[in-house]
């Protein structure tokens, strides 16, 4: 076979090899459940074997090698020689971990050479041989005939066992190609991928190894599991191209039955004694077809997302095309320009919400990364731990989902290290012994909430305030007279932590204050709550996307700002004659509830000439459980936004998020109202 250019290629590999790591890290996590269950041993040697091929082929060697060791392992299980055990899923995991370095690596133009995986290999290998054909009983004097001398007889056993369990149907194709057919082993791996789309794919004789490297004349043989039936193989298989002939043989799976006298006689009953004449109980030859039937096109397509990004970024420009021309409009009372822009308008929201569509994903895309997560960290702690995981389907902005990672990663490792327990001190609590830990994600509004909520012993307020005076965060008549919901907030401060010792997991002081800064800095708020004994709730509300918002337009002295409606919950006009002065700050009371009332331009330091009023505009913003009033000059309206960067000089200004551009072409700031009302 000719070199081949196998650049052009890269991009693809890394996604599918990523997907496939993915899937296997699942997979694994399965099989630690129950490392008897052949099903989920064939789909990860399946998933193995094909990111083996992958890997050999883009020339990615030590890649190559490590999923061919972890092939062989799982070979060995699937056919009898070994049998699976904790360490075994353990270093499955480990071999993970290190693909998905590999990956990394060559995704940023490195080699996958620098990783050495050679005594993981050798730890893949060294396994002990087991009896693979099990014990008969002395009273067992029936001989199992092996119609195919290409298995030996524990991997015919073994083909039998699992066509049986899964009730599927078990087939060897033979296939000889065209004497005229140039890559062979091009055209095998074809034939494997299509069947491997109906089936399990036991065995391949020659090896899979002399077919990949074409140490095979034309003709190859194919043991295949799967629930299709023998006329539906045939035609997949007449569709394929250079095949001169095909012979399909279906083995008769009931001879499985004769593990009723073996040490693993329970997985397998039936209702009557098989008839042990003859397992094949059909076969055909046959003629592919000279013209192949046309195939359906994918429904789906990759896309890089710098260009969806670069689209967004376009739709962002026509937004404020649009709000330009409808103020010019405006101004010149045009009136016979209402329809047209109506309608662009219209059209120009509707491209708007598809693109904002092309760059939703589901948040599983980060929620599958836990399961795997919370197994390392509580055996590590020696916890046992139940994760449930709600609203994997929710949709965020693949910019928010990205970013929301670590922090999820910080609250778990909180939940796992500080709230639940260990087992004996939940039972001597009367709690199950296994903890529940459970992530929840769920629209509302125009936000999404994200919950991680575990039944652990929850927060002492009284420890949390002894810990804020030892560090002179508070002082001791503060620490009296602050409401347990008032010390809980205290978490969040840099450097604070409730742990005794600093260790791999928590200590640093940096998890909470890390996550609430990050949700913040999304536009989106952060919230605690605990129960003593009971448990803690988190509670994250993240906007859907970064990139086009609503905001209200208030006006400041000259100065005009975007406030996301996100965080606004209402207006109102305060008339000075409600106001009172409550410790220094201006209050009124807003259905009851008293609400502090702040000057926008005294947070924000914006000149304004002191105009002496008989009511104020107020806009009323929610951070968290608490409400505040901010004083603007005037309510300009609502309008879509563009959200653009200040770039990275100017992005620790507190209370500033990024800035926009408006329809008069004036630049606005666009205000953080979650650090301004913080800060203050």
């Amino acid at each position: 076979m000719g070199n081949v250019d196998t650049a052009q290629y890269l991009s693809a590999f890394l996604d599918e090899a990523s997907d496939n790591l993915k899937g296997l890290g699942d997979l694994t996590l399965e099989l630690e459940k129950d490392s008897s269950n052949m099903s989920v041993v064939n789909e990860i040697f399946r998933t193995a074997h094909t990111l083996k091929g992958m890997s050999a082929t883009m020339g990615f060697k030590s890649m190559a090698a490590l999923t061919h060791a972890l092939e062989d392992r799982l070979d060995a299980a699937r056919v009898g020689r070994c049998h699976l055990e904790e360490n075994d899923v353990d270093i499955i995991l480990q071999c993970l971990d290190v693909m998905q370095s590999m990956v990394d690596l060559i995704r940023s133009g490195e080699s996958d050479r620098k990783i050495d995986v050679s005594e993981l290999v050798k730890s893949l290998r060294s396994f002990n041989d087991v009896q693979s054909q099990p014990a008969r009983k002395e009273n067992d004097n029936v001989e199992i005939k092996r119609d195919d001398t290409s298995l030996s007889t524990e991997q015919y056993d073994s083909f039998m066992k699992e066509a049986f369990c899964s009730n599927s149907k078990a087939y060897s194709i033979s296939v000889e190609l065209t004497e005229t057919c140039l890559l062979k082993s091009a055209r095998v791996f074809i034939i494997l991928n299509r069947l491997e789309e109906v089936g399990v794919v036991f065995k391949t004789e020659p090896s899979v190894d002399s077919v990949e490297n074409e140490a095979f004349d034309n003709k190859f043989k194919i043991f295949l599991i799967t629930k299709t039936s023998q006329d539906e193989i045939k035609d997949i298989l007449q569709k394929i191209s250079e095949i001169s002939a095909i012979i399909v043989n279906e083995y008769d799976t009931s001879i499985a039955e004769h593990v009723k006298n073996t040490e693993t006689k329970e997985h397998y009953t039936l209702g009557s004694p098989p008839s042990f004449d003859s397992s094949i109980k059909q076969s055909s030859q046959i003629k592919p077809a000279t013209t192949s039937s046309k195939k359906s096109g994918s429904q789906t397509v990759r896309v890089d997302i710098g260009r969806l990004d670069k689209l967004m970024n376009l739709i962002g420009e026509l937004v404020i095309g649009r709000a330009r021309i409808e103020r010019l409009v405006q101004e010149a009372r045009l009136r016979e320009f209402d329809d047209p822009l109506s309608q662009l308008g219209r059209i120009s929201s509707d491209i708007q919400e598809l693109v904002t569509k092309l760059r939703m994903v589901p948040v599983s895309f980060i929620f599958d990364r836990f399961p795997r997560l919370i197994r390392d960290i509580s055996k590590n702690l020696g916890k046992e731990v139940q994760l449930v995981m709600e609203g994997q389907e929710t949709e965020l902005d693949r910019t928010v989902i990205d970013e929301i990672g670590d922090p999820m990663v910080h609250l778990i490792r909180n939940s796992l290290d500080h709230g639940i327990e260990e087992p004996a001190d939940r039972v001597a609590a009367g709690k199950p012994e296994i903890g529940t830990l459970k992530i929840s994600a769920y629209q509302e509004g125009s936000g999404v909430i994200i919950e991680v909520q575990d039944d652990g012993k929850g927060i002492d307020a009284e420890k949390v305030k002894r810990k804020a005076v030892e560090k002179d965060i508070i002082t001791e008549e503060e620490a009296q007279t602050i409401t347990d919901e008032e010390a809980l907030k205290l978490i969040f401060l840099p450097g604070f932590s409730l742990a005794t010792r600093v260790t791999d997991l928590s200590g640093r002081g940096v998890g909470m204050d890390a996550v609430k800064t990050k949700v913040e800095s999304l536009g989106g708020q952060f919230d605690v709550t605990s129960k003593l004994g009971a448990g803690t709730r988190v509670f994250v509300r993240l906007p859907l996307t970064l990139a086009i918002v609503l905001a209200l337009l208030v006006k400041v002295g000259a100065e005009v700002y975007a406030m996301p409606l996100e965080n606004v919950e209402e207006t109102i006009l305060v008339k000075k004659e409600n106001t009172r002065t409550l410790n220094g700050t201006p209050v009124t009371l807003l259905r009851g509830e008293v609400l502090s009332l702040w000057g926008l331009a005294s947070s924000l330091g914006t000149p304004r000439d002191s105009i002496d009023r008989d009511e104020y505009p107020v806009v009323v913003v929610k951070t968290g459980k608490n409400k505040v009033g901010f004083i603007v000059d005037e309510l300009i309206g609502q309008q879509e936004i563009v959200i653009k960067s200040l770039g990275r000089f100017f992005s620790k200004i507190r209370g500033i998020a990024g800035a926009t551009i408006l329809g008069d072409g004036n630049v606005a700031l666009i205000l953080d109202m979650s650090s301004l009302s913080f800060g203050k």
